[in-house]
């Protein structure tokens, strides 16, 4: 941007310089005429300091342009010396490049902690996801390069930001840290059995990368597309350099039908050699445990390669069950092993009294059954809400939370359920995880619900007619004696006070905002530039709620600090999400 606004500056320099010359040398060769033809000496003075102040404008304009030109090449020294990478214009929250430079990297590090333990809100993850993938320099104290941009990229791995891992590696070629990302990209796709889509990430891999990892995977994806051919150059490239190994060159001089004897060795030190095992091996069989790798166990379940057959083998369910918990197994294949166990008769009719004397993964199984089996609602809801203890004992909540609330949502509720069990269906139900936000219903009796919002709500809503708004609704609310004029109504007021709204003289804002507290750390870090720490201390602080969900004072210390640091568009999102009542 300041790169354009230069060059654009240098060429109006040089066409008025061109806009000054002509005339100059026009008038320059009146002035020999003149004195060949011995004319007024008066009109020759004249002329020759026309010339002279010409020439000083010039000389000027020079002097300008070089400065110009010199603020250019410093400005390009300098971008060379700093590396830039992200996805997103600063622009897209009023950002600025310079949004790290001034934060000591500890702070950073530490608040990048913080928010990694926090399931962050469908609204607090989409700010973060800006604020860490905006291009910008990188921060200079306490942090080097490689630390602060694995703070960014182990957080967009750890919650499986695939889509924006990809756009990344397309906007920065020369980014010196991608092999990481490229292999974890390569892992993702063989976990998930796609390997198509997993040697499309193989493209990414440069010359410039020396990975054996990513070149024996590159190598596997040439024989999948059947370009045997430009697999075996590769091969034959990686065994010169001895970056190969005895496991690997057996399995793809089989793939390649070099060697017709299949070798039945598995190994699970990687997935991509535990893939190849599983592709290779004869009546493949494999028993993973508490220490396998994640990506092996979801490979395993996406290609369906674990059965159980034998439900009296309890320390492999126990195993599934810990893997589902952790989100590498597929929990609703769990309930499907349960109906597996064998129960008699009566143990199923006395479930309620029996399970206690057995192991919590019989107690499971059986209390399952004993809710499939269930005719009466309030029935389903009492074993479902027993099943819900059984899995907390074990600390395996994450395998039921999702499947309770859906088994509940199932139920009606109507006149035959008694008020309690009411309160236990919304008590153990998740409400919807994605964030919509609903139509919105205005209210002009109150300030920040009124049609005034529209300004915010609405887009290229007119300015003229907000205007008119305000000082309508105004004048209604102030017939009110006793209205009371709330945080949310007076960060709706300083916000289209610092967008040029004329506001009533009789709204005391300033003073009516004393009575709200600034925290001491945000303000500071304002003061010192540091924003783009400010903005993770606002994630941190919206945290796991959705931001309509915040207290009003938080609301509006948060407005009021963006309107002080010009981040508008930054606010403009949290007025949208926080003012409107939405049906």
């Amino acid at each position: 941007m300041l790169r354009m606004k230069l060059l654009s500056l240098n060429k109006f320099f040089l066409t008025v310089l061109c806009f000054l010359i002509i005339p100059l040398s026009l008038k320059s060769e009146d002035t020999v005429d003149i004195w060949k033809n011995n004319n007024n000496i008066e009109k020759d003075l004249t002329i020759n300091n026309e010339i002279k102040e010409k020439e000083n404008q010039i000389n000027i304009l020079k002097k300008k342009s070089d400065t110009n030109i010199k603020i250019l090449e410093d400005f390009e020294s300098t971008q060379k010396e700093r590396d830039l990478y992200g996805v997103y214009d600063p622009e897209d929250l009023d950002l600025s490049l310079g949004m790290w430079l001034k934060s000591d990297g500890k702070e950073i590090k530490k608040t990048f902690q913080r928010i990694g333990k926090l399931k962050l809100s469908k609204s607090a993850e989409e700010i973060f996801e800006k604020i860490i993938m905006t291009y910008s320099y990188l921060p200079e104290k306490n942090i080097n390069k490689e630390e602060f941009l694995k703070l960014k990229f182990n957080w967009l791995i750890e919650n499986e930001k695939d889509i924006l891992i990809k756009e990344f590696l397309n906007k920065n070629e020369n980014f010196e840290y991608k092999k990481e990302l490229i292999q974890y990209l390569v892992d993702r796709n063989i976990a998930k059995a796609n390997l198509k889509e997993g040697c499309k990430s193989a493209n990414f891999i440069s010359k410039e990368i020396k990975d054996p990892y990513l070149e024996k995977f590159k190598i596997y994806c040439l024989i999948y597309d059947n370009k045997k051919n430009e697999a075996q150059l590769i091969f034959d490239l990686l065994k010169e350099q001895k970056l190969s190994d005895n496991f690997f060159e057996n399995k793809i001089n089989f793939l390649l039908g070099i060697e017709l004897k299949k070798d039945n060795k598995i190994k699970d030190d990687n997935l991509l050699n535990f893939y190849l095992s599983s592709i290779t091996v004869e009546n493949f069989n494999y028993e993973p445990n508490k220490r396998t790798n994640k990506f092996i166990w979801e490979y395993l379940d996406a290609a369906n390669l674990i059965q159980i057959e034998d439900v009296e083998d309890k320390d492999r369910i126990k195993n599934l069950e810990i893997a589902a918990n952790e989100n590498t197994f597929d929990k609703e294949k769990i309930f499907e092993i349960y109906k597996k166990f064998l129960f008699d008769i009566n143990t199923l009719v006395n479930a309620e009294d029996i399970y206690s004397s057995l192991d919590t993964l019989n107690a499971r199984a059986l209390i399952y059954q004993k809710y499939i089996l269930s005719d009466k609602d309030e029935k389903k809801i009492e074993n479902l809400i027993l099943l819900k203890e059984l899995f907390k004992k074990d600390n395996l909540s994450n395998v039921y939370r999702k499947f309770l609330s859906d088994r509940l949502n199932e139920i009606k509720i109507d006149d035959n359920i008694s008020e309690s069990y009411v309160k236990l269906i919304k008590r153990n139900t998740i409400s919807d995880e994605e964030y919509k936000l609903g139509k919105i219903k205005y209210n002009d009796k109150i300030l920040h619900k009124s049609r005034v919002i529209k300004y915010f709500t609405e887009k290229n809503f007119s300015k003229e007619k907000t205007q008119k708004n305000l000082n309508n609704i105004y004048k209604k609310i102030r017939r009110n004696k006793n209205y009371f004029f709330s945080a949310k109504d007076l960060l709706l007021v300083q916000s289209l006070e610092k967008d040029g709204f004329k506001i009533p003289k009789e709204i005391k804002h300033k003073s009516l905002s004393k009575k709200y507290n600034i925290p001491e750390t945000l303000s500071s870090l304002l003061k010192r530039g540091e924003i783009g720490l400010l903005c993770l201390k606002f994630v941190e602080i919206i945290g796991e709620d959705e931001i309509y969900n915040l207290d009003p004072e938080t609301i509006y210390f948060i407005t009021n600090l963006l309107n002080e640091a010009d981040l508008i568009k930054f606010r403009n999102t949290v007025i949208n999400s926080s003012l409107p009542s939405r049906v």
